[in-house]
């Protein structure tokens, strides 16, 4: 089984505002779930985790969860949500009480929009945290490198949440060594936290269009090194991925780019962690 820890739906027209920025014509068109279905048929994925799509609006979450009810494939959703808003608990309940509702397997905040490098050390944000971890859901750290540490110190902090950490937290792996340097031993720090996963994904648009396997192995050897495969999770980050590289060729990087590992240690990553930190078991069989 192969589970896509990761990936995104969006119809332009319904707020997804960054996607006017320069450079991202190439995928400023609606993605849809036939789009999707198409693609893990072709790559031979089982199952995936829709994750809000940089909308920020509460009407992504009922418009992804229906998704999920009518798409056998997408097993889960990580929706949208302002992480400090004093209404979080009921945001989430109401989230809970729309059609898919129970697909909800966890949520995300737009972190890497935020100025301030230590924005999760904020009050207003370690209790919506801790609200999370109270409602039996993950929380998605879509970050900057600079951010890191925060992340860390909040990990460390609310040790009941389970954090995952989105695209490894965005090293600059254009810049090769330099920026292997500049981000491993933060990286490292978040990693020493039990009660936070990572995502093997985002990687080809970290790299840039010339990407090669080659430059993606030292920061996929940091992340089994430092996480270990029982808390590492394959994403393909479709359709944002194809800024750089299509579906399969990221499937086919990251199979190229792992250091040798036992076949219990591959499954793990490509499916046994998904499965387990975001709750999946009960929703593989639908």
């Amino acid at each position: 089984m192969i589970i896509d820890a990761h990936h995104h739906l969006w119809r332009p027209e319904r707020g997804y505002r960054w996607l006017d920025e320069p450079g991202l014509e190439s995928i400023r068109r609606a993605f849809t779930p036939a789009d999707l279905t198409a693609e893990l048929d072709a790559a031979g994925v089982d199952a995936t985790v829709l994750v809000e799509g940089g909308r920020c609006h509460t009407d992504e979450a009922a418009e992804f969860l229906a998704y999920a009810a009518d798409t056998a494939s997408i097993a889960g959703v990580v929706a949208w949500i302002d992480v400090a808003a004093p209404d979080l608990a009921a945001t989430v309940a109401c989230y809970r009480r729309q059609r898919g509702g129970d697909l909800l397997v966890g949520l995300r905040s737009q972190v890497q929009g935020e100025a301030d490098p230590d924005y999760l050390d904020q009050p207003a944000v370690r209790r919506g945290l801790a609200e999370i971890g109270a409602a039996g859901l993950a929380f998605d750290l879509v970050i900057r490198a600079d951010q890191l540490p925060a992340a860390a110190r909040a990990a460390r902090a609310l040790p009941q949440v389970r954090f995952v950490l989105d695209h490894l937290g965005k090293p600059r792996i254009d810049q090769g060594a330099a920026g292997l340097r500049g981000w491993r031993d933060a990286f490292a720090a978040l990693a020493g936290q039990p009660n936070v996963a990572c995502k093997l994904s985002g990687m080809v648009t970290e790299a840039g269009p010339d990407w090669t396997v080659d430059a993606l192995r030292p920061f996929v050897a940091a992340a089994v090194e430092e996480f270990g495969p029982r808390r590492l999770m394959f994403g393909s980050d479709w359709p944002v991925c194809l800024l750089a590289a299509s579906y399969g060729d990221v499937l086919a990087a990251l199979e190229q780019a792992l250091p040798p590992l036992p076949a219990a240690d591959r499954r793990e990553i490509f499916a046994g962690t998904a499965t387990r930190v975001y709750g999946l078991p009960g929703r593989l069989n639908r």
